[in-house]
């Protein structure tokens, strides 16, 4: 582990921490801490800041309860800036969105960034503000039952694939289920974060139980 005395901070004391989200790897805000903050950070856990505005210590959460528990805290290779990644209890922006970063100056069409929470953002614009001519609208107008009906057909495929060895049909088919589970994610409120900590809490347990099993 890298010892704090490492770490290269400026003229000011302060060294630039970029918060970034755990679960769906976006950045959350840009912020800076002194030595100070950066201690207290790592002994409670949670982010602590150097507010630069009015000259003071800042933990993350105190006042509005939007906490950022760390996850982990890397240098870059100069030692002057710092990756936190965090599990955060709220919106990370004084505005109260997610991330201060909501302002989007460009993006490639070619090379539009594609990841499991964009596309669970589609699924779910697609469901509060309708398209005609959508499937997944679609999905949503016929309900529930349409939804489950289509999950089943999919899972059954995934099967098939799977059973013939078909390697690049078991990714189509499952590629296919996910999008379809996720539409019902969406009907039913549940969120990739959601999954996330589920599947999280499970991994505690099974490596508690393979911990029993050693010691036995």
């Amino acid at each position: 582990m890298l010892d704090i005395s490492t770490l290269k901070f400026d003229e000011k004391g302060l060294i630039p921490a970029i918060v970034v989200d755990s679960v769906t790897k976006q950045v959350l805000t840009l912020a800076y801490m002194n030595e100070e903050s950066l201690k207290i950070s790592l002994e409670k856990g949670l982010t602590c800041f150097y507010s630069r505005s009015r000259q003071e210590l800042w933990l993350k959460g105190e006042t509005s309860g939007n906490y950022q528990h760390i996850v982990s805290i890397t240098a870059d290779c100069d030692k002057d800036a710092l990756v936190v990644v965090v599990e955060p209890d709220g919106p990370a922006c004084h505005l109260g969105t997610k991330s201060c970063f909501e302002n989007r100056l460009w993006e490639s069409e070619e090379l539009k960034e594609f990841s499991l929470q964009s596309l669970m953002s589609l699924i779910e614009g697609r469901k509060t503000d309708k398209k005609e001519g959508s499937y997944t609208t679609y999905l949503f107008e016929k309900g529930l039952d349409k939804i489950l009906k289509k999950v089943g057909e999919e899972c059954t495929e995934v099967i098939i694939a799977g059973k013939a060895e078909d390697k690049a049909e078991t990714i189509y088919e499952i590629a296919d289920l996910t999008y379809h589970v996720m539409v019902l994610m969406i009907e039913a409120g549940i969120s990739l974060e959601d999954i996330h900590n589920e599947l999280k809490s499970r991994h505690v347990i099974d490596h508690k139980v393979k911990q029993e099993k050693m010691t036995k």
